[in-house]
């Protein structure tokens, strides 16, 4: 059957268009249960219209349901509504439910609503274990119904539901092989919608009953989501936060610049401040400091939020007050710490203070943390902590508290109410015992949003068919560079080998110099399942103990890598140089290569000292070297910077794999090769990508530091006489190179450590949607990542474009689209992000187990920072950042002195500047099993009741001062 609409719509230019749409009906859609010989006798199989599917479900719905519910004894199918797939998809996604008709009418409307549980639901169908059911209401003739003149969307999409409902519980009677009088209950939270399902003569429940009936499994009960009524939130208690303003009257205010809209960012040290981040026109981007609890109004950290300015004499400057929230306090309480933060402002440094008066989007996600047993006996409401510090206490139910004590659990939020301190939200699942090294891992993977699960079988099945073999064909199209000395040069045990080089010299005199990076764009079609995968991953993820790869093992680290003696497909960079490294010559092509060698830095750099050595491989080694240090040279001379950031190894027991030794990375010469090559093949692809896309082509860049970043750089500075320019990346990289204090050989790392820290973070784009190209740290006019296809999403990308250029490969609509490019761009920027932060937090749990064992240790450090209360201290054996805090609770704090423009500290009359080396103690502060944390206490100088006696029983070794490794602002 054939419905068509018709309306009249008006044009942009100003003309009168009909538009006709057909709704095609059907009677031959199944209903999912398998011995119905209703769907039976219309056979069933029927070829769906295009755009019109049947009813669908993996696993269909199985012949004869089991069920322990004590509401509906006898054997049923459920069929929720919207909101309970909104709301309770914990509980779908749960074993125990099964059996679950979704309709199409649902799907729909959850798809317009959330992404993210669309994906969830969608997920759950496509699991033939679960038993779920998609049935297209919307095209057949008997479940389909128009909207009703002032009836309204939702209310038509009640009705449909009910309507379904109906029908297959009319449907199922009808079958002579429904002797278990099987029947489908709607499942709904919505009371107006079930009270009319009730007078159809339906049977319906809320999910908070049906799950609460289910007494096999009452463990389901936890993860009922708490979604509150507000009427009732308002009668059952004090309101403590204003009402949040309708989107209606946001926008209204937006557009009259009277709110702002903005991204919320919590205070890791302070749960009473946070930054609120409004991104301007024309890049012109600010932030404003909300101070309060009743100013943050509910915001939760990455929440995008509409903010009010207060009046300018109320605008106040960041607290320098550290303050946990460490649970439910009194009011007063309350009051007494948010008068503590006005009492450490100061007007002279006062910010644009506001408040939130509305949400705009959550991004509330699961929550890893530790619950926080109720000091009421037997009582079921508990208080969760996050692992995070930004994300307040969430108030949860569970009936397993005493098992869940030491668990790192997950919660997600539910709602948050005016009357309550905390939100409300819901357990999801334990991870296990926390301090278990599984799965704290599992913890900083999930709260850094990275990507870590097996891969598919749908993935997996785009990976070539083993064994796998290059063939003639392969050969006719590839140039054929298997006699060339190639060899790869990375870290020791490195598995996934994506680079690879060889230098010789030519009759004419000149060097041939080649960059031979891994084909991964050959194994990796654009939009199958293994391509999709890997873009949403973005990078590879290494971690101290394990990698998490971006693409599965058999191409990362067998068909892509670079390994010796054997052959392999290569994206090849061909330069012909002078001896001076003058380019005379480009050429870029697709190769088979083999390998001569696979050395680690170590092997590479032994051989080109060793005199006696003169094969192949160490001759092109030795005059890569050289080429390196004229293209370095070259590069400093440009402006480009040489920076620092500590970067530490552990040596792994073999057998509990627990850190045993940890010390900094010591750097080679043949690392600064190998970078120097890879450097100049990136700039050299983005121009090529550059010149034949100009709108399309993937960059990367770094942009320029605004000038108050350098404050806090060129203060330090100043404090030992020393002057850094910061009017350009020349004048910066000079006033570096000429940094040196006589009898202080650190100081000059210290200060490249430091302006480490003043700089922006490199990104990626898309040539046609940005102006500014220039990578400042390399001081190149454009840049882009060529290098590392085998741990880097954007590398394949632009492999892509590279083959299109050179006629090696055809191109693809999305590829040339720069909208979206830059959609990509944009998650390639937040994986990466996230990779950083996890690779971080991997070093600090791996440095917490080291001093675990280790004990009491006394090492000399320098300070990095000075605050009102506390020094920040860097390590250098360890290349470790801790914090030796001045005030401590419980204790009489000394006299201080915080001297911000120099910058200094005076404690009790001893004056602590920038870059002072000093003696602290390090200790392992397990006192917090949430969060542990390395504690140092100052030893010397001495203090008299501030400083900690030395460690008697530590042997007295030498501090040796280890080469920091380069900062990456590639």
């Amino acid at each position: 059957m054939l419905k068509s609409k018709s309306f009249i719509k008006k044009t942009r230019s100003g003309g009168v268009l009909k538009v006709v749409r057909e709704h095609y009906l059907r009677d031959d859609i199944l209903c999912g249960w398998a011995p119905c010989e209703e769907c039976g006798s219309r056979g069933g199989c029927a070829t769906p219209t295009p755009g019109q599917g049947q009813g669908q479900g993996p696993g269909g719905l199985t012949d004869s349901p089991h069920t322990d519910s004590q509401l509906c004894p006898q054997p049923h199918y459920l069929l929720p509504d919207t909101n309970v797939v909104l709301h309770q998809i914990d509980i779908l996604e749960d074993p125990a439910i099964q059996n679950v008709v979704i309709l199409q009418t649902v799907l729909q409307e959850v798809r317009h609503r959330s992404a993210p549980v669309y994906k969830r639901i969608k997920d759950v169908i496509n699991n033939p274990e679960k038993h779920f059911y998609t049935f297209t209401n919307e095209h057949h003739k008997d479940t389909y119904i128009e909207q009703e003149q002032g009836e309204s969307a939702n209310d038509r999409n009640d009705r449909a539901i009910r309507i379904a409902v109906k029908w297959y519980n009319e449907h199922l009677k009808k079958s002579h092989n429904n002797t278990l009088q099987l029947q489908v209950v709607l499942i709904t939270n919505d009371r107006k919608n079930k009270e009319r399902a009730v007078e159809d003569g339906l049977v319906a429940f809320t999910c908070d009953e049906y799950v609460k009936s289910l007494v096999g499994n009452p463990e389901l009960v936890d993860r009922l989501a708490c979604v509150s009524d507000t009427a009732n939130d308002i009668e059952s208690g004090k309101l403590i936060f204003r009402e949040h303003l309708p989107l209606s009257k946001i926008q209204q205010g937006l557009k009259s610049h009277h709110f702002l809209q903005g991204t919320f960012r919590a205070n890791r040290d302070n749960y009473l401040e946070a930054t609120v981040w409004i991104y301007g026109e024309e890049g012109e981007n600010k932030d404003i400091l909300i101070q309060g609890l009743k100013n943050l109004n509910r915001a939760v950290h990455e929440d995008v939020v509409a903010v009010e300015l207060l009046p300018k004499e109320m605008w106040v400057s960041p607290s320098a007050v550290v303050l946990q929230d460490e649970g439910q306090v009194e009011a007063d309480e309350e009051d007494e710490r948010e008068g503590l933060l006005k009492t450490v402002t100061t007007k002279t440094f006062s910010k644009p203070t506001g408040r939130v008066v509305g949400i705009i989007k959550r991004n509330w996600r699961p929550y890893c943390g530790m619950i926080s047993k109720s000091q009421i006996k037997e009582s079921t409401r508990h208080l969760f902590t996050p692992a995070d510090r930004r994300i307040p206490r969430i108030r949860i139910e569970t009936r397993q508290s005493s098992a869940l004590e030491n668990q790192r659990i997950i919660v997600v939020i539910d709602a948050w109410p005016r009357t309550s301190r905390y939100p409300n939200g819901h357990f999801v699942r334990s991870l296990g015992n926390a301090g278990d090294k599984e799965t704290e891992t599992e913890v900083l993977l999930l709260e850094h949003d990275v990507p870590h699960q097996p891969f598919s079988q749908a993935v997996l099945s785009f990976l070539p068919k083993m064994p796998w073999v290059i063939t003639e064909e392969d050969l006719k199209k590839r140039m054929d560079l298997r006699y060339l000395y190639i060899c790869s040069v990375d870290p020791p045990g490195c598995t996934d080998i994506d680079d690879a080089l060889h230098c010789r010299e030519l009759e004419n005199g000149n060097l041939e110099v080649g960059v031979h990076i891994a084909d991964v764009s050959h194994f990796i079609r654009p939009g199958n399942a293994l391509d999709q995968e890997s873009a949403n991953r973005g990078t590879t993820v290494y971690l101290c103990d394990k990698r998490i790869d971006m693409v599965p093992e058999l191409l990362s680290s067998n068909l892509c890598s670079l390994r010796s003696n054997v052959e392999r497909f290569a994206f090849s960079c061909i330069w012909e140089m002078t001896h001076n490294a003058e380019i005379l010559h480009t050429i870029y092509t697709k190769s088979v290569i083999n390998s001569k060698a696979s050395l680690t830095y170590a092997e590479a750099q032994m051989r080109i000292d060793d005199e006696s050595m003169n094969d192949e491989v160490t001759l092109g080694l030795r005059r890569l070297n050289k080429l390196a240090k004229i293209l370095k040279k070259r590069r400093i001379d440009n402006g480009a910077l040489t920076l620092s950031s500590p970067e530490v190894r552990f040596h792994i027991d073999s057998e509990t794999h627990d850190p045993i030794d940890l010390q900094t990375k010591e750097l080679k010469e043949t690392n600064s090769m190998v970078e120097e090559f890879m450097l100049l093949a990136n700039i050299s692809v983005a121009q090529k990508i550059y010149e034949e896309f100009s709108e399309c082509a993937l960059l990367r860049k770094h942009p320029a530091p605004p000038l108050s970043n350098y404050d806090i750089l060129v203060k330090a500075a100043r404090s030992k006489n020393l002057d850094i320019q910061t009017d350009s990346a020349k004048a910066l990289a000079d006033s570096l190179d000429n940094a040196e204090v006589p009898g202080s050989p650190y100081l000059n790392t210290l200060l490249r450590i430091l302006t480490t820290r003043c700089m922006m973070q490199a990104v990626y784009f898309c040539s046609g949607m940005d102006t500014d190209f220039h990578h400042f740290g390399l001081a190149s006019p454009i840049y882009t990542h060529f290098t590392s296809p085998i741990r880097r999403y954007s590398d394949v990308i632009v492999h892509r474009l590279l083959a299109v250029a050179i006629n090696a490969d055809s191109t693809y609509p999305d590829l040339m689209d720069k909208h979206k490019q830059q959609a990509l761009c944009n998650n390639l920027n937040y994986r990466h992000k996230m990779a950083q932060y996890s690779q971080r937090a991997s070093v600090a749990f791996h440095t917490q187990l080291f001093f675990k064992t280790k004990g009491i240790v006394d090492e000399v450090g320098y300070i990095l920072f000075l605050k009102k209360n506390a020094i920040v201290v860097l390590i250098p054996k360890f290349g470790l950042e801790g914090t030796v805090l001045f005030e401590e609770k419980g204790k009489q704090s000394p006299k201080l002195h915080y001297n911000q423009e120099v910058p200094s500290l005076s404690v009790e009359g001893t004056i602590f500047n920038m870059f002072d080396k000093v003696t602290v103690t390090i200790t392992l502060d397990a006192s917090n099993v949430q969060h542990q944390k390395i504690r140092m206490a100052l030893v010397d100088p001495v203090i008299p009741g501030v400083s900690v006696p030395r460690n008697t029983s530590q042997k007295n070794t030498s501090i040796e001062e280890p080469e920091m490794k380069k900062a990456k602002l590639n």
